[in-house]
């Protein structure tokens, strides 16, 4: 259970003293708060010197949900002002989204700098990297009643077909590029995905298009969700030109796809193997993509 602390119950940032415990996305650190105010214009300034109220875990820990891994590299950047990577790494895209959400500005510095010193066959992930897809939809029948009126009620059938995606990939930060890209249509509205930490290398989808002939409560009485992404819409106004962001909904596997390969290939992937026909790619059921 999270409680949110705020000036009314005395548990506010202004109680806190050193050293100071977080978890973040489930890894536990402790430092001071010396260092997490250390940049003042940044998000854990701002929630470490009373501006944002904070969260505590059950433990009493001040709770972060944002990628616990990759935030040890953000920490020992506020302690020391150095950015320290270790060769093999290759999650710089997620750290640099990380560093984003939590407006480290001299750290942004520091990634673009780091990110022009290495050598262009280690940018964006490293060699060798493997996504594997496998796709499978099925074709329900659902019974509803339409309500004509108080006691008038007509029984009726329509087929939805569910679509259900695992993907497996061995650099993570790439299926955290996913969860940005695509989005669940609920009747809440737009939720983004999420990585599971039990499960640090895949991420499962399901989804379920509304045919145009199941009314929309039928459709959330079942708690179906669609996928949907979100491209870029450029309107001009006069001298003025807008960009927006326009969901689009993924309604079959021909569009999710294609969506996938436009994230994957701009990441330096290709096509390896395409199961059943490797000249139906957009119809595929089996899909695997290695960075060269």
């Amino acid at each position: 259970m999270l409680n949110l602390n705020s000036p009314d119950n005395n548990s506010n940032s202004s109680s806190l003293q050193d050293p100071v415990s977080l978890n973040v996305g489930g890894e536990i650190y402790t430092t001071t708060l010396d260092t997490l105010t250390r940049c003042r214009d940044s998000m854990l300034g701002a929630m470490f010197t009373g501006q944002i109220p904070v969260l505590r875990d059950n433990r009493g820990n001040i709770f972060i949900d944002r990628d616990g891994k990759v935030f040890r590299y953000i920490l020992n950047y506020l302690r020391s002002s150095s950015l320290d990577l270790p060769d093999s790494f290759s999650e710089l895209a997620l750290l640099q989204r990380e560093a984003d959400f939590f407006q480290i500005h001299p750290l942004l510095e520091e990634i673009h700098r780091y990110e022009a010193s290495v050598p262009r066959s280690r940018r964006g992930g490293p060699l060798g990297a493997m996504i594997i897809v496998n796709v499978e939809s099925k074709v329900r029948i659902l019974h509803f009643n339409l309500r004509h009126g108080p006691e008038n009620y007509e029984l009726r059938t329509c087929s939805v077909r569910a679509f259900t995606v695992d993907i497996f990939c061995t650099w993570r930060a790439f299926l955290g590029l996913l969860c940005e890209h695509f989005s669940y249509r609920t009747s809440q509205g737009l939720t983004s995905l999420h990585l599971c930490n039990s499960r640090p290398n895949r991420l499962k989808l399901e989804w379920v298009p509304k045919p145009e002939e199941l009314p929309q409560d039928q459709y959330d009485k079942q708690r179906y969700q669609g996928l949907t992404v979100c491209n870029p819409e450029v309107t001009q106004s006069g001298d003025i030109i807008n960009t927006h962001q326009s969901p689009c909904e993924i309604t079959d596997v021909q569009g999710f796809v294609e969506e996938l390969l436009k994230v994957s290939l701009a990441e330096g992937f290709k096509v390896d193997l395409v199961t059943p026909d490797p000249a139906e790619i957009l119809n595929c059921t089996s899909l695997r993509l290695v960075k060269g």
